[in-house]
C-alpha cells in the first residue's frame, strides 16, 4: 500500500488529552473500557470451608503451552485478599442465564451464592452450576499494574459446555449473544 493510497480520518469525536482532563480522566477511562465487550467469569474458592468469589470480565487467556490465563483485580478488593490465600481458585465462565449471578459477584454482599448451585473441587476450587467453562487453576503470579494486579493462573484442569450461551458485559450492562445470519446466506438475501 503506497503513502498516497491511504486517507487519513478525522477523529469525529475529537481525542482528548488525558493529562489536560485529570479530574475527569478516570471516568473517561471507565466509559471508553466499557465500549469493549467482553465475558464475565466468576473467580471463586473455598476460604475457611465457605464459598468466596467475585466476578470478573477482564479476563483474559495467555498461553496454550504453558496452559495460563488472566484475570485483572483491584488492590483494594476484600475479596482478593480472602482469595488470594487459596492453594486452587476456580473459573467459570458464565452463561447468558447468568446475569443475576453476576451482578452479586461484583457486590460487595454477604450472600453472593444465594440462588445458585456451586460445585467445588478436591483442592477448594469452587465452581459456579451452569457455566460454559469451568477451569481449575493455580496462581502462578501476580503482576503489579497500576491500581490493579494482573492475577496469572496456570491451568490444572478443566471441563466445558459450549452449547451454553455465554454472559456478555457491554456499556455496564449484562448482555446476551445474538446470533447473526451466516454470511452464506447474506449473500443470496
Amino acid at each position: 500500500m503506497s503513502e498516497s493510497s491511504i486517507t487519513w480520518l478525522a477523529a469525529d469525536p475529537p481525542f482528548t488529552l488525558l493529562a489536560e482532563h485529570d479530574g475527569e480522566s478516570a471516568g473517561m477511562l471507565r466509559k471508553a473500557y466499557g465500549c469493549f465487550p467482553t465475558g464475565v467469569v466468576a473467580v471463586c474458592a473455598l476460604c475457611d470451608g465457605q464459598p468466596v468469589g467475585m466476578a470478573a470480565s477482564s479476563f483474559v487467556p495467555v498461553s496454550i503451552d504453558p496452559p495460563l490465563l488472566s484475570f485483572c483485580v483491584q488492590w483494594t478488593s476484600n475479596t482478593w485478599a480472602r482469595l488470594s490465600k487459596s492453594t486452587r481458585l476456580g473459573i467459570s465462565f458464565l452463561g447468558a442465564s447468568h446475569d443475576a449471578a453476576a451482578r452479586k459477584l461484583a457486590s460487595r454482599a454477604e450472600d453472593k451464592f444465594d440462588g445458585f448451585g456451586l460445585g467445588a473441587t478436591p483442592g477448594g476450587a469452587v465452581l459456579v452450576d451452569g457455566a460454559v467453562v469451568w477451569i481449575e487453576c493455580s496462581v502462578e503470579s501476580v503482576v503489579p499494574a497500576g491500581d490493579h494486579g494482573i492475577v496469572l493462573l496456570r491451568i490444572i484442569a478443566l471441563t466445558m459446555r459450549p452449547h451454553v450461551e455465554p454472559l456478555v458485559f457491554h456499556g455496564s450492562t449484562f448482555r446476551q449473544l445474538q446470533t447473526a445470519m451466516p454470511l452464506s446466506s447474506r449473500a443470496h438475501a
